[in-house]
């Protein structure tokens, strides 16, 4: 079921479907049988096992509610009895371009599904576009999974398709469908097709940030950096980089909740369509094997996903989406194991922001199978996926036509140990992160004089100014930019460096926050230092003149300042005024929000509900 043969298994299918409503028509059979082959009705004897049965199959007032205002959307007798409800929960919304093309996307699952014999409802929940949301839409990705979650929990379903792509749909979706663990696959809704701005190739994030640092600089001027603003965003689907979007699409098929070789198709790409399609069928089979997201994502399929993501140069972002994960279907994964799982995985795939190429390469070049093969044995092989077969046994035989795209593990595009680093000390007692392969090894191992700002806001006003005290060497620290003291924790770590900096050519300088930053991003930063500022972690008490050192090596980060030092220091601190928080989602959020080392979940949303849900009150 891999993207190489979805055209094969159609043409499969239809043949099959012709040659068996034929042989019905031919024999002259006008009983449910010969009704079955003609309009699809399913073969596959349900009775009365399934969970929308407790209201579609419910007797007297309560059925008949259940089924008659539903009649109004024109479903035939049978949509009620002996057929698997499959929603299909779908992250559109205008206000998310990446997810633009999902409401299409839909309909193609539903295809899948009636032609499996399943009725489909497709709902809608909270969206999150990540390029666009303010503060963050991080704030939302908890909403989102919760709303999932209750509407899952709430109504007559008996599995579920989910449509995500961008950055924080992804993981809201599969953290929502993880709580309620009904069946559950995902279809995520694929890369836009590569930038071109005068003869190259640019990508989303990337070369954002490139491009708004030249224009600063004075390399570019307004003309150049608009018409590459018109160049980037050519087409329907996600980041065409190995941003968060990108990274959780993969990480997740490599974790068995995607088909095989389809996170890595184009959105603009018709096999996507067809995808969807198999989708829809595969999900009615789920639910007759009873296949649910806590058969698959055990302890060795976050193995799998946290070295497929060293493997790729994937996102920060994962960590945190990873860890929320687990905590929500009970499996142990700890902020360490993003370090000590990848020491010896190399990365292998030549994408922005670590390497050259982007994702319509990628697919190119032989996609997710492609990579999974040359993986090999660094990935659990024997881990259960959607299909309902192994890991191994899906990409069994893939290949790989482009090896400057995907190297092979003998010609890596870093070495092994080049992933996520996580890194300790008196500055982050439970721990911060680097993303190693887009950092710049000469400052992997750095002392230097610390410049403070308290918001994100003074630093950027500061950064424009031509007189600022700051020097190649300093180490820049921006805090209370975590997720109780923005709030959300945004992506804004990558700190854009100072006027002055850039002018002299200088294009790195390390850089230390509890924040986080895109996955599309680079630089030698370092992110989520736990406790965040706001909560009273000594990132708090770091001041201006202070000398700290990062030693990447010695998964270190050491501030000079003695604890006694430090301990004085908190006795003139108060935390930080939040604005906004003193209502609403924002409210509820940071008083119940755990830290970057936990996920960012909300504490109460932790650990599994199941899908049992109380009798109507009619």
């Amino acid at each position: 079921m891999t993207a190489r043969n979805l055209g094969k298994e159609e043409r499969e299918a239809a043949e099959l479907a012709a040659a068996e409503a034929a042989g019905a028509e031919a024999a002259g059979a006008a009983d449910e049988t010969a009704f079955a082959a003609r309009g699809g009705v399913p073969t596959h004897e349900w009775g009365d096992g399934l969970r929308s049965q407790q209201w579609f199959g419910a007797e007297g007032k309560t059925g008949f509610m259940h089924r008659s205002w539903l009649r109004s959307e024109g479903l035939p007798d049978d949509s009620f009895r002996g057929r698997p409800i499959i929603g299909i929960a779908n992250s559109w919304s205008e206000l998310t371009s990446c997810n633009l093309h999902l409401r299409g996307l839909a309909e193609y699952v539903k295809r899948g599904i009636w032609q499996a014999g399943g009725v489909p409802f497709e709902f809608p929940t909270t969206s999150a576009g990540e390029p666009i949301v303010r503060p963050t839409a991080m704030l939302l990705r908890n909403l989102m999974a919760m709303d999932l979650e209750e509407t899952l929990r709430s109504n007559p379903l008996d599995g579920v398709v989910l449509l995500a792509g961008c950055d924080k749909t992804t993981p809201a979706y599969l953290m929502g469908a993880a709580s309620v663990d009904l069946p559950a696959l995902l279809i995520t809704g694929g890369a836009m097709l590569n930038g071109k701005h005068r003869g190259t190739d640019i990508g989303s994030g990337t070369s954002v940030w490139k491009f708004t640092e030249a224009h600063r600089a004075g390399l570019i001027d307004d003309t150049a950096i608009t018409e590459a603003e018109g160049c980037m965003a050519r087409s329907q689907g996600h980041c065409q980089t190995m941003g968060t979007a990108s990274t959780m699409a993969c990480v997740s098929e490599f974790m068995g909740m995607q088909l095989p070789g389809t996170a890595s198709l184009p959105a603009n790409d018709s096999r996507r369509q067809a995808a969807a399609h198999l989708a829809g069928r595969r999900i009615v089979e789920m639910v007759a094997e009873d296949l649910r997201p806590s058969k698959i994502l055990t302890r060795r399929a976050f193995e799998n996903g946290v070295r497929a993501n060293a493997a790729l140069g994937g996102s920060t972002n994962a960590v945190i989406h990873l860890l929320a994960l687990a905590r929500r279907v009970g499996v142990e994964l700890t902020l360490d194991d993003f370090d000590t799982l990848v020491r010896d995985v190399p990365v292998l795939a030549d994408l922005m922001p670590s390497g050259r190429f982007l994702m319509e390469d990628f697919e190119y070049a032989g996609g997710t199978a492609g990579f999974a093969e040359t993986l090999g044995e660094l990935l659990h092989r024997d881990a259960l996926t959607v299909t309902g077969a192994t890991l191994g046994e899906n990409y069994a035989g893939a290949e790989v036509f482009n090896r400057e795209v995907i190297r092979p593990l003998d010609h890596p595009v870093k070495p092994v140990g080049s992933g996520i680093a996580v890194l300790r000390g008196n500055l982050a007692p439970r721990g911060a992160v680097i993303k190693q392969s887009a950092a710049d090894p000469r400052l992997m191992q750095h002392t230097g004089r610390a410049l403070v700002w308290d918001t994100l806001q003074a630093y950027l006003a500061d950064a424009e100014d031509p007189e600022l005290d700051v020097a190649p060497d300093d180490i820049l620290v921006v805090r209370n930019v975590g997720p109780k003291g923005y709030p959300g924790m945004p992506e804004v770590g990558n700190l854009a460096l100072p006027r002055k900096i850039l002018e002299t050519g200088v294009t790195d300088m390390v850089r230390i926050s509890d924040a986080r930053m895109s996955g599309t991003s680079y630089g030698t930063v370092v992110l989520h230092v736990v406790p965040e500022a706001a909560a009273g972690g000594p990132l708090a008490f770091v001041r201006t003149g202070d000398t700290i050192t990062l030693d990447v090596a010695g998964r270190s980060l050491h501030v000079h300042v003695s604890d006694e030092e430090l301990e004085a220091r908190r006795a003139d601190w108060q935390p930080p005024t939040v604005p906004g928080s003193e209502r609403g989602w924002t409210r509820l959020y940071i008083e119940h929000v755990t830290q970057a080392d936990e996920g960012l979940d909300l504490d109460f949303l932790q650990g599994r509900s199941g899908a049992a849900v109380g009798p109507q009150a009619f």
